[in-house]
């Protein structure tokens, strides 16, 4: 069984530095997918003087116990055997849930609560009634463990250190946390559910709406990565909290592009971020508006964006496959605030209409347009896209590659 390998609140983990094998460190997220449940089966919090006092002679900190308490919902009561016992489960499925959702072992420390017991036991409980198999659950266990591991710690380093700053004189931080979570904790519980449900019906409705099952796993789709030039060299020449500040507004700008145009956010890596879009002309849309709203603002370095169209594997919220290796390769060859895209994305715009063949086409699309008494400059506008074939070149891994420069096209 486990208590956080290293994503627990900073209070809890500082406190509990000097426990018997991070005893302290009880698995906050156990408790997280049972919350409502855990504080219904654990009422009475482990904020007593008993229960605090036995911490602290084992070199808990009494406040740390307190807040701790106050998220689980729930007083310290099993082992991890003892937790296992209760769930009626084994120790070895019992601990591999628990490392695959990202907590260290800790021994045989009492340091779990009710709200994991009955965690554990709906996870087995899938497993036994067929709505799941093993592997799946450890998947489940892993993939909801790992994002809500790195939300908890956004939050923590970014929206409590900055609320908890002390208000008045004399008042520490920590004086000040705890009235503080306690009333946060409710109205960021039912937020956190409430988006969960918003984005499984979203992907739940791009299933379903699937051409065949096997397209559900490996789909077309069109990826894209976005890159910002020289990066590392930033990283040596501006300080700490100004390369965080640019990376921040460098995630939220391009998070909020992506998902205003109808894209998906894969994931951020500091300097870089991965979407993909189910259409070439939605990704092809996101990419030069990255590029054009980025290239507005002085404070970011230039932009490179590589795409590339086709079958891709999805698990655990991740793409994969040479098509998303495809993209990033582009990307590294990519002109500075420039958009590259692989051969099957621009015959996906050619063939929707997004992108002409030509300007011969477009002329010859609008003297028939013109001769049918219709509007001319309303068939040019349906082209939103222009593509312009670069050099053949090698790509490390895939051959001899074909890019195309996609710019916007001019209209008028």
């Amino acid at each position: 069984m486990t208590a956080d390998g290293g994503g627990t609140s900073r209070s809890v983990a500082a406190g509990e530095a000097a426990g018997a094998d991070g005893e302290g460190k009880t698995a906050r997220a156990t408790g997280a997918p049972e919350g409502t449940a855990g504080r219904a089966a654990g009422s009475a919090r482990s904020d007593g003087p008993a229960e605090l006092d036995s911490a602290a002679d084992e070199g808990g900190d009494p406040l740390a116990l307190r807040l701790e308490a106050l998220i689980l919902g729930a007083e310290r009561r099993y082992t991890p055997f003892q937790a296992a016992r209760a769930a009626g489960v084994s120790m070895d499925l019992a601990a591999r849930f628990w490392r695959a959702m990202g907590f260290a072992d800790i021994g045989q420390a009492k340091a779990l609560t009710e709200a994991d017991v009955l965690a554990l036991r709906r996870l087995a409980g899938l497993v036994e009634a067929g709505l799941l198999s093993e592997p799946m659950a450890v998947q489940v266990a892993r993939s909801t463990g790992q994002t809500t591991a790195r939300l908890a710690d956004w939050q923590i380093d970014s929206f409590l250190e900055g609320l908890t700053e002390p208000q008045e004189p004399g008042l520490t931080r920590a004086e000040i946390t705890y009235p503080l979570v306690e009333l946060l904790l409710p109205e960021l519980e039912e937020f956190l559910v409430y988006v969960w449900r918003r984005q499984l019906a979203a992907a739940t409705g791009r299933v379903v709406q699937a051409q065949d099952d096997a397209e559900m796993v490996d789909r077309r789709l069109a990826v894209g990565f976005a890159d910002l030039v020289g990066f590392t060299r930033l990283t040596r020449r501006l300080e700490e909290e100004e390369l965080g500040e640019l990376v921040e507004a460098f995630e939220t700008t391009a998070a909020d592009l992506v998902a205003a145009h109808g894209g998906r956010l894969i994931k951020t890596l500091g300097d870089e971020v991965l979407y993909a879009a189910d259409d070439a002309g939605t990704a092809a849309e996101i990419g030069l508006r990255l590029i054009e709203t980025l290239g507005h603002d002085e404070t970011m370095p230039e932009l490179r964006v590589g795409m590339a169209f086709g079958t891709v594997t999805t698990r655990m919220g991740d793409v994969f496959g040479t098509t998303v290796n495809l993209a990033s390769r582009l990307t590294s060859i990519a002109p500075k605030d420039a958009v590259l895209v692989d051969g099957a994305l621009a015959e996906e715009l050619l063939r929707s209409g997004d992108a002409p063949k030509s300007e011969a086409e477009v002329a010859a699309a609008m003297a028939e347009a013109e001769a049918e008494g219709g509007t001319p400059g309303a068939v040019a506008a349906k082209y939103r896209f222009a593509l312009q074939p670069m050099w053949q070149r090698p790509v490390r891994g895939l051959g001899v590659v074909e890019p195309w420069l996609l710019t916007r096209r001019e209209q008028g």
